[in-house]
């Protein structure tokens, strides 16, 4: 494709924003009108024809209009969008909804995602910090009666799991809270991935000492250490996406909410190079089933405790101005909210 002129620069910058607006094919008479420059239709037709066959915008079916192509977007947003700041009133929602009482980091990702989908009206996608070098915090079981047990685990981040389970009737409570000591007494203070090795090779051994069948147990306490260590992702406003799909097939919108529900799949979808906003268009977003959208992706940094993601999916014509920014700044207040929580836990 060829360089633009900065006359052409200044009409696509103009049918973008015009289209993302109305959803209307843009003509040349509404352009002139809107262009900072004075330019005449005429020259303003000539100009789109050549945008057209450099692939930059293409004409609908029936009008002599003309809309964004993926291209078109693409250069948009790489060389003329204009980062318009976050109104104020976005940013004190943003710091009121987030200054909450939170028991756990899963409680402020999962309103993080309902908060962003409704300052945006899409869907909206958060994954917390990745907790890889978590370490174990301290392990106990909880009676609940009629031989059913509560496992609960609790790492260094905050980070609890629990899972419920039925002992068998040959354990006593003195052997189950002999593990436990056990367990705590050789796995906290341990990052995950040595508690995994120690769980394969030293533990089974151990607790066979207490236990005729220790397998069991064991299972349950790495399901537990699983579910923990699992990289968690929340969704919100996945209505919305009936409001801007361009597909309404029921089959692939059943698709997408299964792709929703995936976190391999939809982590591999969001995760982006590095420390910035990042904008993804059309077929540039790595799963077939979102080639007709745009995916805007931000980390957020709480220092020792990991990096996580927030995301917005939406239709290709998107207010990108608003909606980088609106990443940008609620990826910032999401960081400073999660560093805070970790400064009160360590306190």
């Amino acid at each position: 494709m060829k360089t633009l002129t900065e006359r052409q620069k200044v009409i696509l910058q103009a049918i973008v924003r015009e289209y993302t607006e109305t959803g209307a094919a843009v003509g040349s008479k509404a352009l002139a009108a809107r262009l900072p420059i004075h330019v005449s239709s005429a020259t303003i037709r000539n100009e789109m024809a050549s945008l057209e066959e450099q692939g930059y915008v293409q004409k609908e079916h029936t009008s002599s209009g003309r809309i964004p192509s993926l291209a078109g977007y693409r250069y948009y947003v790489d060389h003329l969008v204009n980062n318009d700041a976050v109104a104020h009133a976005d940013i004190q929602l943003i710091q009121n909804e987030l200054s909450g009482s939170f028991n756990k980091i899963d409680e402020i990702i999962e309103e993080s995602a309902n908060l962003l989908s409704e300052l945006t009206s899409y869907t909206a996608f958060t994954l917390k910090p990745e907790q890889a070098d978590a370490r174990l915090s301290g392990f106990r079981l909880v009676p609940l009666g009629n031989r059913q047990v509560m496992a609960i685990l609790v790492m260094d981040s905050g980070e609890v799991a629990n899972q419920t389970f039925t002992i068998p009737r040959s354990m006593s409570s003195d052997q189950l809270e002999t593990v436990v000591r056990l367990i705590n007494d050789q796995l906290v203070g341990l990052p995950i991935t040595e508690i995994v090795d120690k769980l394969r090779v030293e533990i089974p051994a151990k607790v066979g000492q207490y236990m005729q069948t220790p397998e069991g147990f064991l299972q349950i306490f790495g399901r537990v250490l699983d579910q923990a260590a699992t990289e968690r992702f929340f969704v919100g406003g996945r209505l919305n996406l009936l409001n801007f799909s361009v597909n309404h097939n029921p089959q692939d919108l059943k698709s997408l909410y299964q792709l929703f529900d995936t976190s391999d799949d939809i982590a591999s979808v969001l995760s982006p190079p590095d420390n910035k906003v990042q904008v993804k268009i059309g077929n540039e977003i790595t799963n077939d089933l979102l080639k007709h959208y745009s995916l805007v992706t931000g980390t957020y940094d709480v220092g020792s405790h990991g990096r996580g993601m927030i995301a917005v999916l939406g239709p290709t014509r998107m207010p990108y101005s608003r909606m980088i920014g609106l990443v940008g700044a609620f990826r910032q207040e999401l960081a400073a909210k999660l560093l805070d929580y970790y400064r009160n836990l360590d306190d």
